[in-house]
């Protein structure tokens, strides 16, 4: 049984979005039910803008830390950081009983994102993989938006919606702990760490009920992110119009 639900964010010049971001998971982890204890850590790795004011200003209900670094680290060890800080903050539950959940600083979840992620772990899945739309189109030609769509059509499998992303993940403490968590990633750190739960033979499973929101913005913090796909569907059309 679940009885404890924390939230990683990682944000690197995050100031005009975190606030958004925190005011979101405030309100879906309200949604989990009494006896689930619940808290945030925003990780505002490496700053030069008010990341790290925004972030705290937005906190509400829900018990929320702020950890600013300023070494080099990659994402994957922001978003490991984060998860030690948040479960020192919800006290180090037992980690079977503790869920990680992990997204983005530009990314919005929804009201019932927690609760999804929250009923499949009861379920008995280590992982749960969520989806993401994209807050606005990533770009103005049809061709571009029809070929993102078609990456997801293809990712698809008989056993969901197939898409991996570190800003809709869920993971069971205990199964994280025994892969290693994130690791040294700089990119591709959430794919990784899934691919790994698979190997060590913890069930996963993809959840269309828990989406999020995240910007589509063409210039990310990850080298090979969403961002880099977008910035690279768009383009190839681009190209294609102007050889046309």
């Amino acid at each position: 049984m679940i009885t404890a639900v924390g939230v990683v964010v990682p944000a690197r010049d995050e100031a005009p979005l975190v606030g958004a971001c925190v005011r979101a998971l405030d309100a879906a982890l309200r949604h989990l039910p009494a006896g689930v204890s619940r808290a945030v850590c925003v990780v505002a790795d490496r700053c030069g803008d008010a990341t790290a004011d925004v972030a705290r200003a937005a906190f509400g209900e829900v018990p929320g830390v702020v950890v600013t670094t300023r070494s080099a680290r990659t994402v994957g060890e922001v978003r490991d950081l984060g998860v030690a800080r948040v479960r020192a903050a919800l006290g180090f539950p037992v980690p079977k009983r503790t869920l990680l959940l992990s997204t983005d600083a530009d990314t919005r979840v929804t009201p019932g994102w927690a609760r999804a992620h929250l009923a499949r772990a009861r379920q008995g899945y280590h992982a749960i993989a969520g989806t993401a739309e994209l807050a606005e189109p990533f770009s103005a030609s049809a061709r571009a938006l029809a070929r993102y769509d078609l990456v997801l059509d293809r990712a698809r499998t008989a056993d969901g919606h197939g898409s991996v992303y570190g800003a809709n993940l869920g993971v069971r403490a205990d199964a994280f702990d025994v892969v290693g968590g994130f690791g040294e990633r700089a990119t591709g750190e959430d794919h990784d760490l899934w691919r790994r739960l698979g190997q060590a033979g913890f069930r996963r499973c993809f959840e269309s009920r828990a989406p999020v929101v995240t910007s589509a913005r063409l210039a990310g913090r990850a080298p090979d992110g969403l961002a880099a796909l977008l910035r690279g569907l768009a383009e190839d059309t681009l190209e294609e119009d102007t050889v046309a």
